[in-house]
This record gives C-alpha cells, structure tokens and sequence, in this order.
C-alpha cells in the first residue's frame, strides 16, 4: 500500500513569545513538526512495518521547513515531498486544502494520514476539506488503525464512546495525538535520511497562484492577537445557609443571568 502523511513545522508552543502592537512574535529559531502530524506519520510507519508498502510525507512552507521533512524521513518515511511556499501567513485551511488537492492529483496513494489539527491555530479543518475536495471516503480523529480485507479500520474518539468505521481505499483519515508515541528517530535514521529524496515543487508546478489563493480562496484572516482578559475576582459571602441560598439565586439570575 502506498501511505501518505500531511505534515506541518509550527513553532514550539512551550517556545517564549509576544504580543506586539497586536502581532504575535514567536521564536522562529524553535520550529517543530505538529504533534498530531507526529502521530499521523507513526501510524503509517507501524501499518507499512505490518502490511508492506512505503511511506511518503508532504509539506508546504518555506526552506527552513525542510528540516521537518528530515524528522520524517529519519522517523523512516522513504520520501519527502516539499511544496515550497516562502510567505504562508495569509493561506487558511481551506487554501492549505486547496494546495494538497493539487498535489494529491499528481500522485498515486492509497491512505492520507493527517493530523486531526495544528498546534499553532487548532482549526482542525483542513483534512476534511481535503477530503472533500478529492472525493475520499473520509474518518476524523482517529485514535487506531488496522488495515483488514484492504479497508481501512478507522476507530475514533466520538463524544461519548469510541466507534469503528470501515473505509474502502483510497481514503483519508485525521489522527489524534492520542492514539500512539511517536518515536524518537535513531542516530542511523538521522544519517539514513540526509540520502533519502526529497522533491520539490513550487505552486507554479501545480497550476496555482498565492495571490489568488490569499484572496479568492482563503475564507478566514487572523485581524489581530489580543492578550486573554483577566478574570474578575470571585465573591466570598458569609452568613446562614437561608441567607446564602437567597443571595446565590439572586446574583445567579440578576447578575450571572444563567437561571
């Protein structure tokens, strides 16, 4: 079978940062591979170890994301696939959707792996809308996978229980950072992957345009960061329990208005 895993290099969230005259500036020198893409990657791995066939990793963002691509590849993906983009401020999950569909077209694959969401903005939208967009059966917020009779069975996390969900392949799956540990990639992995291809492509290669994927594609635009307001103080009342039921009930229904 041939896997594909979506990835992405976001800043480490346990990385200082600040908010400046309504911009948020991170430390761009502690850049990390998403977590649950981590976990998206692994899964393929320990399927393709099980089943047989290779897996493959895509990532859109500029030079300095491929030393995400080599995390993968010394995870012990076989190939990198690099879809070269400098400025990605200004592209949502719908055009990041968008881009991966594209390439996706050029492609053979049987199983997408995603991760269910992003560490940096937590949208979790952009493996349903690539779903969407190819037309593939479709799974959210895996946490296991087992490959039987060349379906993918999905088990996933709903609200109240797990369920598991059959896909005929090809399909696609988002993956929680619930479902394994990632592992740590060896010194031999490391050295491994600096031979291990890594391919490149432009937007211009797959027929697209930034400025009109920022403008007419694109849905949603971050107009600026805001520090968390500060909580208001609690109340601390004493008196009989009579008094206090009274005084509760009132402010709850005059004041908090959820009575």
């Amino acid at each position: 079978m041939k896997f594909f895993a979506c990835i992405k290099q976001v800043p480490d969230v346990y990385a200082p940062f600040q908010l400046k005259d309504g911009d948020l500036v991170l430390d761009t020198d502690r850049m990390m591979l998403n977590a649950y893409d981590a976990s998206a990657v692994e899964e393929a791995l320990v399927l393709s170890e099980k089943h047989g066939g290779d897996v493959e990793v895509v990532l859109i963002g500029p030079d300095k994301a491929k030393e995400t691509i080599r995390k993968a590849l010394a995870m012990g993906a076989a190939k990198g696939h690099h879809i070269h983009v400098d400025d990605t401020s200004g592209l949502d999950s719908a055009a990041f959707a968008k881009i991966l569909t594209a390439f996706f077209k050029t492609v053979e694959f049987d199983i997408i792996a995603v991760g269910k969401q992003s560490q940096d903005t937590d949208a979790g939208l952009t493996g349903a809308m690539l779903a969407q967009d190819l037309d593939l059966p479709y799974a959210a917020n895996a946490v296991g996978l087992e490959i039987n009779d060349n379906k993918l069975e999905v088990k996933r996390q709903a609200d109240t229980a797990q369920e598991v969900i059959a896909l005929p392949t090809p399909c696609l799956v988002t993956c929680s950072n619930d479902m394994n540990e990632p592992r740590i990639p060896s010194l031999k992995g490391i050295m491994t992957s600096k031979r291990k291809p890594v391919d490149v492509k432009t937007l211009e290669d797959l027929g697209l345009n930034l400025d009109d994927l920022k403008t007419n594609v694109a849905k949603t635009s971050v107009t600026g960061y805001e520090p968390v307001p500060e909580r208001a103080p609690g109340k601390k009342f004493e008196a009989d329990p009579e008094e206090l039921v009274s005084t509760l009930s009132d402010l709850l229904q005059n004041e908090a208005k959820v009575l």
